[in-house]
């Protein structure tokens, strides 16, 4: 039995040898990414976390959750797309999005964005699992560790989490005040949206207010009323085009967006809506020109920015970049692709969408660039480690370790 025993052992042992040694298939295709959605916040799988034992010395205390609240300065309401996170040393390390009354809890220890709505208890995250020992981190890892609020035509005052000597595993850091910012000139919405009449207004505010109750065919009906009243108004064409796209209506959709960009070319959330529906449609020519009319006004493209810049317009540029890079690659503009595909992931700070990655993988594996192309997969596999392809993935993820480990042997100098 004992013989029996050793001979599986080393039978095991010998079996990746034996894999080793066979000959490299050339490199897999990547599967062509997904568009991103742009009509709901983005949720993020969660991620592998390591094991974390406990610690009794000082400044080890576990720190699960911090809770506060996000508020304007002019105490109009917060935005939908507020963010707030959680950097050291300038990186991002958890985000969470703000439910519309401002309330947030950022879990610590975790990739998992959580979204409250208005009739969410802030503190009901913070009450979840309290003593697993997989979550949280030491308080001494928030010294260098700050809290923002990112919304796009605000800039947020910095939270310094150091600041906060409490040692309860939840950390009420009150309020993050957003403030308005002015825009940069040349890139302002038309002055005609406001002058929209007083009943075109209203009936605009009702679209929204019944978009976010997902009453869409309430939301279309006062954006109709808007745009019947008031024929100029940039904005409600937009929201109108969303509506529809929502309720699936791509042609009628085209059409609002469309109608948007004729009132007013500064305008780029409809740009970037005719961009994801062509993108949908393989339509590379028009996802290109609808992307470089965007592009073209990114202060990033004008200025050598190395570091913070205030998002100016609600336009998601990370989100235009993608579109770019994939439109040039299946255009066979791989050098344009490859540029404004890492522009887009060094934009991209809090992961809004992982396709992204998939692309950069078929970059780089076609120029040979095995370990680029190696990276990418492994973090498109953590970002969403249960999508549809991630068996496919993780199989030409395989393949691509067994090239790179091939010319890594072939390129190590001879020692005899």
């Amino acid at each position: 039995m004992r013989i029996f025993v050793l001979l599986a052992i080393a039978t095991a042992l010998l079996a990746p040898l034996a894999v080793a040694q066979k000959t490299p298939a050339p490199p897999p295709p990547v599967p062509t990414p997904a568009p991103p959605s742009s009509s709901a916040p983005p949720s993020f799988p969660t991620a592998p976390s390591s094991s974390i034992t406990d610690s009794t010395q000082s400044g080890d205390e576990r720190v699960m959750f911090l809770v506060g609240h996000v508020a304007t300065n002019d105490s109009t309401p917060v935005p939908m797309d507020a963010v707030v996170e959680r950097t050291c040393n300038n990186k991002v390390h958890e985000h969470v999005y703000a439910s519309s009354r401002g309330d947030f809890s950022l879990q610590l220890g975790s990739r998992v964005d959580s979204f409250l709505e208005a009739s969410d208890d802030p503190t009901s995250l913070s009450n979840t699992n309290p003593k697993d020992s997989a979550m949280g981190i030491p308080r001494r890892e928030l010294t260098n560790c700050e809290l923002r609020a990112s919304a796009a035509g605000f800039y947020s005052d910095i939270v310094s989490l150091a600041a906060f000597d409490t040692f309860d595993s939840r950390i009420d850091v009150g309020a993050i005040v957003i403030q308005r910012v002015s825009k940069i000139k040349g890139n302002t919405v038309d002055a005609a949206a406001y002058l929209a009449p007083k009943e075109a207004r209203r009936a605009y505010e009702k679209g929204l207010e019944a978009e976010r109750k997902a009453n869409l065919a309430s939301a279309r009906k006062y954006f109709e009323s808007a745009v019947a009243i008031y024929p100029r108004y940039a904005t409600a064409w937009y929201q109108l085009g969303a509506v529809l796209q929502k309720d699936k209506q791509k042609d009628a959709a085209r059409k609002a967006f469309t109608q948007a960009t004729a009132i007013d070319t500064r305008f780029l959330l409809p740009y970037l809506a005719l961009a994801s529906l062509a993108y949908e449609d393989e339509n590379w020519t028009e996802v290109l020109a609808l992307t470089e009319h965007i592009l073209d006004r990114d202060p990033l493209n004008r200025d050598n920015v190395t570091g913070y810049i205030v998002d100016l317009d609600p336009t998601n540029c990370s989100e235009a970049y993608f579109y770019n890079a994939a439109a040039n690659y299946n255009l066979h503009k791989f050098a344009d692709a490859e540029k404004n595909g890492l522009k887009a992931e060094h934009l991209d700070m809090i992961t809004r969408f992982p396709q992204l990655h998939l692309l950069l993988g078929e970059i780089f594996a076609r120029k040979n660039n095995y370990s680029g192309a190696i990276s990418e997969l492994q973090t498109y596999l953590e970002l969403a480690p249960h999508a549809p392809d991630a068996d496919r993935v993780r199989q030409q993820l395989a393949q691509l370790q067994k090239l790179n480990g091939s010319v890594s042997a072939n390129e190590k100098p001879d020692s005899k």
